[in-house]
């Protein structure tokens, strides 16, 4: 790249910071310059890319937002030239920079996103086999569903496993549709499949070319553009006590279409991005709704169908768009008041009022659970997060008001912040970091008693029902099931009989972790029925009412938190 278009491109990354008088006009002569512009490397280029991008979502002006969407309709055939040239590309297949328009995207997704994908962009994905580290699964696997196979595949070292699929599938350039329609008509349950599939490890390559699933083009039209004329909210100006007490946030329910629209914009944002949650392959169209916050910034959540769901939490999705670019992602994992979030701003977004947009998304969450502990996964804050450490995630949600919740980690947060108050230059070290890192952080509102979940996890409850089972039932999970069944359908009198399968599935679910708590039998019967309903609440069409019913059942709050805890440090066990 020449000197004169690397001096551009730098002031340019500086308008991500200019806001105020003047800003628009200074970003307009920028932006114009850059026509006709070449790049000559994947570096400078996807730094000018997610500077537009950036600009886009962040725009000084409705200019500012033609001009970002002209530059970055070329970035396609800018990395075209950059192809043709010979240019070093490897820099767009790190999930930093991935999903750029042109750029090809190659991953062994998961059997949902392979059939989505397959269904939704089929002449823009094809399978990279590698039958030097495939061929042993797929000569095992396939015979299931390639007669006669197994009479070459399981004897012979050479057998040619791809003329056998192009043959059954009716050409090579079938061979992935045809695998997902005979995955799809598999007498086998989902998860059955999805273990089948998974373990054959096939790379799919989706070629994005200018298409709208590529970041570049990512879209969600708004009603209305927000522009800044005034600098960008920062995070000491971000009260989350005040926004969670603030008024209720206007709540509209998506149409069916609506919903199956933005779930596959979902699906797309975050597969481009190498990344994919449960609930963003799985999300209900049923269940999605959208707030509109204010500063151009809508935000949308959804939870799972009924037959998708987690055995005892409740799970919610949802992301962000920005004057129409989605800019982030959440999760809310959550039992009775307790919800655990992982936030995700996508990297081009992290200077843009991340405080406020995540005051907005916790506010939203509260809103629709009733959930009032906040807790912070460790991976968000560094534990095994390299980024995390060098971005100080840690100190982002210390500011915001989050306290550790191990009491040795809160002291060591302590002494740092006398350390700052002291010696405002002083940075925590990256050992220190990873040290803050180890456990989670909460933030906890409302009148409830405050670090009941500091040393929570289901996974605590979950392996005390595998030591039963390998204890009292040999390590048969069928004959336990069917114990703890028995006997907690006696104890509330209920006849499952008359409950749907789903109903079945979660009791069944529940009478696991029940078996564990034998003080249950003594709760009066308004306890017990209060107990029935929370069970078949699990598969109503919103899971937000098994929550607030949860929420509202304290006697059986007391033993989920007794065998969740890990003894607290410095507390009596």
């Amino acid at each position: 790249m020449n000197k004169n278009l690397s001096t551009q491109l730098q002031r340019l990354e500086a308008c991500r910071r200019c806001y105020g008088p003047g800003c628009a006009s200074r970003v307009e002569r920028l932006l114009a310059s850059f026509q006709g512009a070449r790049f000559s490397d994947a570096t400078s280029l996807a730094r000018f890319h997610d500077t537009l991008l950036f600009l886009r979502a962040f725009p000084q002006s409705a200019k500012v937002v033609r001009l970002t969407e002209a530059l970055l309709g070329k970035i396609a055939s800018q990395v075209a030239r950059l192809r043709e040239s010979g240019a070093d590309l490897s820099l767009f297949d790190d999930e930093q920079f991935s999903g750029v328009a042109g750029t090809t995207i190659r991953d062994t997704f998961t059997y949902e996103v392979a059939r989505w994908l397959t269904q939704r962009h089929p002449q823009q994905v094809a399978v990279d086999w590698n039958l030097d580290e495939q061929a042993r699964q797929i000569a095992v696997a396939l015979p299931q569903i390639v007669p006669l196979l197994a009479d070459d595949s399981l004897v012979e070292a050479d057998t040619p496993l791809l003329d056998w699929l192009a043959a059954a599938a009716g050409g090579a350039n079938k061979i992935l549709p045809w695998l997902m329609d005979r995955l799809e008509q598999a007498p086998g349950t989902t998860l059955q499949n999805t273990a089948w599939y998974d373990a054959l490890k096939i790379a799919i390559d989706w070629e994005l070319g200018d298409s709208p699933a590529s970041r570049t083009r990512a879209r969600r039209n708004p009603s209305a553009m927000y522009y800044h004329r005034k600098p960008l909210i920062q995070r000491n100006q971000v009260s989350l006590a005040e926004e969670l007490q603030s008024s209720p946030l206007n709540v509209r329910r998506l149409s069916p279409a609506e919903s199956s629209k933005l779930l596959d914009m979902v699906r797309e944002a975050l597969t481009v991005r190498y990344r994919e949650l449960w609930g963003t392959t799985r999300g209900d169209p049923a269940t999605v709704v959208e707030a509109h916050v204010g500063r151009g910034v809508h935000i949308f959540l959804w939870g799972l169908p009924p037959d998708r769901r987690l055995p005892l939490r409740a799970y919610y999705a949802g992301i962000t768009f920005k004057n129409g670019v989605p800019i982030n992602y959440v999760e809310g994992i959550s039992l009775f008041e307790w919800m655990e979030v992982g936030f995700n701003t996508y990297y081009t977004f992290r200077d843009g009022e991340t405080a406020w947009i995540y005051s907005k998304v916790l506010h939203f969450l509260h809103q629709q659970t009733g959930v009032t502990t906040i807790s912070v996964y460790p991976y968000q804050i560094g534990h095994d997060n390299e980024e995390a450490i060098k971005s100080g995630a840690f100190w982002f949600y210390r500011k915001l008001g989050f306290r550790p919740g191990r009491r040795e980690l809160l002291a060591l947060t302590e002494r740092e912040e006398a350390r700052m108050k002291r010696d405002p230059s002083h940075r925590t070290s990256a050992s220190t970091l990873r040290k803050l890192a180890e456990h989670h952080v909460f933030y906890e509102f409302g009148t409830g008693a405050k670090e009941l979940w500091d040393m929570f996890s289901t996974r605590n409850i979950g392996l005390a029902v595998q030591l039963r089972m390998a204890a009292k039932f040999a390590g048969d999970p069928e004959k336990m099931r069917s114990a703890a069944t028995a006997d907690l359908s006696q104890a509330l009198r209920v006849d499952l009989a008359t409950w749907s399968p789903l109903e079945r599935s979660a009791f069944e679910q529940f009478a696991l972790v029940m078996a564990l708590v034998p003080e249950f039998k003594g709760w009066n019967d308004a306890k017990k029925r209060a107990l029935t309903e929370i069970i078949r609440a699990k598969v109503l069409p919103e899971e937000a009412e098994y929550l607030r019913r949860l929420q509202k059942h304290d006697a059986l709050k007391q033993p989920f938190l007794r065998l969740g805890s890990y003894p607290t440090p410095g507390r009596s066990s």
